[in-house]
């Protein structure tokens, strides 16, 4: 791989400055954590240092050279920590790659073992079921299992296999507790394009109406989802592949290359290989090295210029945190007002992913971007310095992976345009804020006309009893639907798409609607505008949980605006209308075994995460005793602003 001698463009006056300010909110945070991963690193094997005892037990079920070169500790050790599972198509295709993965680390001087593997749920498969419920919670085990896999000290490199939603934030935040060590993110790619989004969007909206049945909607699932391979419309999952490799963490080019492909081998082998070289020697480059203050920008950019998910603003939030690094929203909000939207993904467009990287991928995207200056080129990455190695594309030539040059141009300007000729000036996400605290909000797919919303609330606190209000026709009028009690301290803040056919088909009625939520919508919310993660949440008494039915609500994602038209005083002398479950009513379907998470989780702003340490303000901010003292008690929305400043 050989980056293109291009000169670097000036960064953008605004990306510079959200990067400093970055770096100094951090400087304590970061440095420290710098100090720690630098003081684990060991020149040569790790496992060189360990008893004769501890080291036998690590190479006993070796074979061959394998093994003795892990006797001799003359080898890198590679871990290879995956998400595999034969449940879940995007999963599916990771079979076969430890098999490959070990040929091609040996051939390259080193041996790899299969250390772990992490859970990988689909929430596709529990949207609107209780499992769902533990879907954010399960990026907090995928963490702590990719810390168990990397805990044995037998390791010198790690190669991580994962794709959707969660599972790739938690084995960054896992693998970030080894900063020493080098990792390569390993994706899947994604399925065939089936049937076409706008197909599958009007099935779902006409069987929410009764006009569709049961298996007609069946059908046009099943010809929408149908191979191995990421779904492909744009949610969390091509977002995490599209944001990982704008990080330098990926081979370049690999995030979209379709699995069962020869190219996609090719790169999984390359992976292997690269991760050895990058394990030792000048070329060492630990993980802690390439997710720094600047590429965190960058895959923040990338998420912006594409209209990805907003699972991110708490994803990258949270990964940050385990490399030292603040995150805040308002940087998202900074960054989304320069950044330009250069892509049509669904549900921000009819194409799909697969058409994306026809058009020219990630490859012309940071090629435009760096020539924009909306990008920093001064990066360490998997494949080395400088992020202009991921303006090239891979390719087999005579059998062998080599890396070209993209076309200067997009080859579909209806999918993907240059920083030049965007298809809107800023990015598809935005934060909104108001007396009813702050909020995401994803404009990308929302027509200009559908960016206010001024409308009497109807509030729910199910998905359930809002689908029994659609069908009774008690929402077919302008309305505000309102869903609380859906926060992390709440239930574990589900995803809420089983909500866009029925308001999809509002809008389409002639009303002029709204969700508002402390709940999650990641990339589907579509057409719907949406302010979602609400914050402070209902569960620790914020305001959203003093609305009731009839308050007229103004949602403005054009000034960033976020109100109940009630006097102040009389929104915060209203008792709390409503609770979230109590321990007892949350169990089943195995969240019960997951309370302690609920009660320790942060708000959605700070990551939704369980760690860090547990001081008295994030206590408080978390409605749980620090420390130990006292019991469970949900903090009023006024000590939340007032004591902890948020």
């Amino acid at each position: 791989m050989s980056s293109s001698p291009n000169p670097p463009t000036a960064v953008h006056p605004i990306v510079a400055e959200v990067t400093a300010r970055i770096a100094e909110r951090s400087a304590e945070t970061r440095s420290a954590y710098l100090v720690r991963s630098a003081a684990a690193h060991e020149e040569g094997p790790a496992r060189r240092g360990l008893a004769c005892s501890n080291l036998a037990h690590g190479f006993a079920a070796m074979e061959g050279v394998d093994k003795q070169a892990l006797r001799e500790s003359r080898a890198p050790g590679v871990a290879i920590v995956s998400s595999y599972n034969d449940l879940l198509s995007a999963h599916q295709p990771m079979r076969d790659y430890p098999l490959w993965l070990k040929k091609s680390v040996r051939a390259a001087g080193g041996v790899a073992q299969f250390a772990g593997g992490v859970p990988a749920m689909c929430d596709g498969i529990t949207q609107g079921r209780p499992g769902m419920e533990l879907s954010l919670f399960s990026r907090e085990v995928i963490a702590m299992a990719t810390a168990i896999a990397l805990s044995h000290d037998l390791f010198d490199a790690a190669l991580l296999l994962g794709v959707c939603d969660k599972i790739v934030p938690g084995l960054l935040i896992g693998a970030l507790s080894f900063g020493h060590l080098p990792a390569v993110l390993v994706p899947a790619g994604p399925m065939n394009s089936g049937l076409p989004n706008k197909e599958k969007a009007a099935v779902r909206q006409r069987y929410a109406e009764g006009r569709a049945t049961r298996e007609e909607l069946l059908d046009a699932e099943a010809a929408s989802y149908h191979s191995a391979g990421t779904c492909t419309f744009y949610g969390t999952a091509n977002s995490n592949q599209m944001v990982v490799e704008v990080m330098g963490l990926h081979m370049p080019g690999s995030s979209f290359v379709q699995p069962g492909t020869p190219l996609r081998q090719a790169l999984t082998e390359e992976a292997g290989r690269r991760v050895v070289a990058l394990s030792r020697g000048e070329q060492y480059t630990p993980v802690s090295r390439v997710l720094d203050e600047k590429a965190f920008v960058n895959g923040i950019i990338a998420l912006l210029a594409t209209g990805g998910s907003t699972n991110h603003t708490m994803h990258l939030v949270a990964v940050a945190a385990a490399a030292g690094i603040q995150l805040t929203w308002d940087d998202f909000s900074d960054l989304s007002a320069v950044v330009p939207l250069l892509a049509r993904v669904y549900p921000n467009g009819s194409a799909d992913i697969n058409h994306f990287h026809a058009a020219g991928g990630i490859q012309f995207l940071v090629g435009t971007l760096l020539d924009a200056g909306l990008l920093h080129e001064d990066v360490h990455t998997v494949a080395g310095f400088g992020l202009r190695h991921y303006t090239q594309e891979p390719i087999l030539s005579d059998g062998e992976l080599v890396w070209r040059e993209v076309p200067a141009r997009s080859l579909d300007e209806e999918v993907l345009r240059p920083a030049s000729r965007p298809f809107a000036p800023d990015g598809g996400l935005r934060m909104v804020a108001g007396n009813l605290g702050r909020a995401v909000t994803k404009v990308s797919a929302v027509a200009p006309e559908h960016r206010v919303v001024e409308a009497p609330a109807r509030v729910f606190t199910s998905q359930e009893s809002f689908t029994a209000a659609f069908r009774a026709g008690e929402l077919d009028r302008d309305v505000v639907v309102v869903l609380r009690q859906q926060g992390p301290q709440a239930n574990g803040m589900p995803e809420l798409h089983g909500l866009t056919p029925a308001l999809g088909v509002l809008m389409d009625r002639g009303f002029r609607v709204a969700l508002l939520t402390d709940g999650r919508m990641s990339g589907a919310s579509g057409k719907v505008p949406a302010a979602i993660q609400v914050t402070p949440e209902a569960a620790v008494g914020g305001p959203i949980a003093r609305i009731a039915d009839g308050d007229v609500i103004r949602f403005d994602a054009r000034s960033g605006t976020l109100d109940a038209l009630v006097a102040g005083e009389e929104l915060t002398r209203r008792d709390l209308i409503d609770a979230p479950p109590s321990e007892s009513a949350w169990s089943g379907t195995g969240r019960e075994l997951f309370g302690a998470l609920r009660r320790a989780v942060g708000p959605a702003d700070q990551g939704a995460s369980v760690f860090g340490a547990l001081t008295p303000e994030l206590a408080l901010a978390r409605g749980v005793p620090a420390f130990g003292q006292g019991t469970m008690a949900v903090p009023s929305y006024a000590h939340y602003t007032q004591e902890v400043g948020q």
